[in-house]
């Protein structure tokens, strides 16, 4: 596999995600864009799209995912796909699992230039998945959209968003996704924003657990697997290589597996892995169906608008993506973590759960020590450094007890909007949240809150130090192989 240079993430997104249309068949229980049946009027012309996709090409940004909604429901989406091949856009789309995903559907879109079909499948049974997507028939949908693609010779991604309805369904959906001759498995792990409910986010130890499974299942599958919205996964394989050296060596199989976090390597369909660091307005950039431009889905705080300003000039300039891009503004153990560099926790799931994107982690166990060497960390041509660390509990009751702030979302503005800052610059978000049963009044972009205050917050009891890895010498050691 080819590795394309590296970027700099100040200067443009490694991916940028459009949401072509709000407008879905489906219902999903999870959905960040409470997705109904009719299009916007507001929503992006084809004309405006293509300009979109004329800066995006200018930008040579290295990934373009169009998604939805469902953007099989714009009429003109096969048009766009068409155009965005012409000019050179590697691009990807997320197809609802409806029945306007058909195999000639499917077909056109891989004669028009798609690079990659990405469908969601949320668990290996019709009863867990369709729960999800609360439309009977989706997971069929599902498998035969799967199918289909891979007898036309399109690469498969499956996006598979992890939350307590399917968290022991795991090593059930490896073996499914085993039989199914996909590219890349990616692991979204819950965002409580949208239609997603704090109720059905998994706990700090169990994003734990669930990072060992992954660790050890892409040890042993063929395809790729990859992480959203879970950047301490990065933090865990370093800890993981490192131990496993330290115990006498790792297979070389499993430095592939550490490897493939950090680098960027293009796929057969030109479609390549993020590199280090990626985050929320980090190398990522998500545009609205009306032109908004966010750090991400996740992240509704939105810094302009492509209606009315370049998107370089948003996704460079805005103190929005300015401050989240400058990892010393991170607070609670995220501001003082070693790891922040390649990971600096989910901003997103930070802000709905604190109302503050700069507030530490809530589901990450791990806590930097009192002793530990406060120091950057960075991974450069396989240099690593690291240093010790406690684990804290974390419990499902303590968060039942201790109910975070819901303040901070309010209704999404239809049509074009720029967002005002206030004095001291930072801009205010437009809302937290687009379902009017969560909306309330939004305490700005970076808001006060503590991150104490999380509906997952991290117990503070911490148990006695241990050593998390090896040290900053050995650790430099071990990254030569990364």
């Amino acid at each position: 596999m080819a590795t394309p240079r590296k970027l700099d993430f100040n200067e443009k997104p490694y991916i940028v995600i459009w949401e072509t249309t709000q407008a879905c068949d489906l219902a999903c229980v999870h959905c960040r864009a409470c997705a109904q049946p009719q299009r916007n009027p507001f929503e992006l012309s084809t004309a405006e799209a293509r300009g979109l996709i004329d800066q995006i090409a200018e930008m040579k940004v290295p990934v373009f995912v169009l998604t939805g909604g469902d953007p099989l429901k714009r009429p003109d989406i096969h048009d766009l796909v068409q155009y965005a091949h012409q000019r050179g856009v590697h691009t990807s789309m997320t197809p609802s699992a409806t029945p306007l995903l058909t195999k000639d559907a499917i077909a056109r879109l891989k004669q028009d230039g798609l690079a990659r079909l990405a469908v969601s499948l949320d668990g290996s049974t019709a009863d867990i998945h369709d729960a999800f997507r609360r439309v009977p028939g989706s997971y069929r949908c599902t498998l035969d959209a799967i199918r289909w693609a891979r007898e036309l010779g399109l690469p498969v991604q499956v996006n598979t968003t992890i939350t307590r309805r399917n968290l022991d369904d795991f090593d059930s959906m490896v073996r499914l996704l085993e039989t199914l001759d996909i590219v890349l498995w990616s692991v979204f792990f819950l965002v409580p924003t949208g239609r997603g409910q704090t109720a059905d986010l998994v706990t700090a130890e169990e994003f734990e657990m669930m990072f060992e499974k992954l660790y050890q299942t892409s040890a042993q599958v063929r395809f790729d697997i990859k992480t959203t919205e879970a950047q301490h996964y990065r933090r865990f394989l370093l800890q993981r290589r490192v131990e496993e050296r330290r115990q006498g060596g790792a297979s070389s199989r499993t430095s592939v597996v550490v490897a493939d976090a950090f680098t960027a390597a293009l796929g057969g369909d030109g479609i390549a892995r993020a590199p280090r660091g990626l985050n929320d307005g980090k190398g990522f950039v998500f545009i609205s169906h009306v032109g908004e431009v966010f750090p991400s889905g996740f992240l509704p705080l939105a810094a302009g608008n492509v209606r009315t300003q370049r998107l370089a000039d948003i996704y460079r300039d805005s103190p929005l993506f300015r401050a989240l891009r400058d990892t010393s503004q991170l607070k609670g153990k995220c501001g003082v973590c070693v790891f922040k560099e390649i990971c600096g926790g989910s901003r997103a799931r930070a802000y709905a759960l604190t109302g503050d994107a700069t507030a530490e982690e809530p589901c990450c166990v791990y806590q930097p020590g009192r002793d530990a060497v406060v120091a950057q960390f960075e991974i450069h041509r396989g240099s690593a450094g690291t240093v010790s660390g406690v684990s804290c509990g974390h419990g499902r009751e303590a968060n039942q007890e201790r109910q975070g702030p819901t303040a901070g979302r309010s209704t999404r503005q239809e049509g074009p909007s720029s967002s005002p800052e206030d004095e001291e610059g930072a801009p205010r978000g437009l809302q937290a949240g687009r379902c009017a049963d969560r909306e309330a009044g939004h305490r700005g972009a970076l808001g006060s809150l503590e991150a104490s205050d999380s509906n997952c917050t991290t117990t503070r009891n911490a148990q006695k130090a241990e050593p998390a890895l090896a040290g900053w010498s050995e650790c430099q050691s071990a990254g030569a192989t990364l």
